[in-house]
């Protein structure tokens, strides 16, 4: 069953990536580097220290960011064209020796994974402030962090645990996806809105 841990590791890791990219490579990479573990395809180029350092470097510059209201939202535009290539890259790494009849589909839909996983976190925090208490910003936050970091995991680990966890997110998702759509929509115009100068409570307002 190794084709099924590669194929489960691949999408997971590319949905975590759509979720916190920069989490997600720090632990492939730590994992290989310190637990023992010897990743599929073409991630054991995260083997590095320089990789890990940088990946740990952005991390860290994302957990601060990802805190304060208004920026997380600017922060998530931005790495809309960030987390969502690179979460299809790093399913193609993994499954990059296996028959290409799996590669390309495996690529296409880890990209898809990454897409709907940082789509939700978006649509999440774009209501996360609209909200009127700013805790709820680092609530989830913290919890978006821990759940990169726990499906890091378990997609080297528990390879079913983690199939079944990503055909329940599927299904939720296909459910969830206008307002996951109307909500980058809005994400996008209060974001240009921010940047056209009309102000923080000016962008809010257009993206709600």
């Amino acid at each position: 069953m190794e084709w099924f841990s590669t194929l489960t590791l691949a999408l997971g890791s590319a949905w975590t990536s759509g979720i916190n990219l920069y989490a997600t490579v720090s632990v492939l990479g730590l994992l290989q580097k310190l637990g023992g573990v010897k990743l599929p395809g073409g991630l054991d180029v995260l083997d590095n220290w320089v990789i890990i350092g940088i990946a740990g470097g952005l991390y860290i510059v994302e957990f601060f960011a990802d805190k304060i209201p208004y920026v997380d939202s600017v922060w998530d535009v931005v790495h809309t064209f960030i987390r969502v290539p690179a979460g299809a890259i790093v399913a193609y790494a993994a499954v990059a020796d296996m028959d290409p009849a799996i590669v390309i589909p495996a690529t296409l839909i880890g990209g898809g994974f990454a897409f709907a996983s940082h789509g939700t976190k978006a649509a999440a925090r774009i209501g996360a402030n609209m909200s009127p208490e700013p805790v709820s910003n680092w609530v989830l936050s913290l919890v978006e962090d821990l759940i990169a970091f726990a499906g890091a995991v378990l997609s080297v680990f528990a390879p079913v645990i983690v199939a079944i966890f990503l055909l329940l997110f599927a299904i939720f998702f296909f459910w969830f996806f206008p307002k996951v759509f109307r909500a980058i929509r809005r994400l996008f115009s209060g974001a240009a809105a921010l940047f056209r100068g009309e102000g923080i409570k000016e962008a809010a307002r257009k993206a709600g």
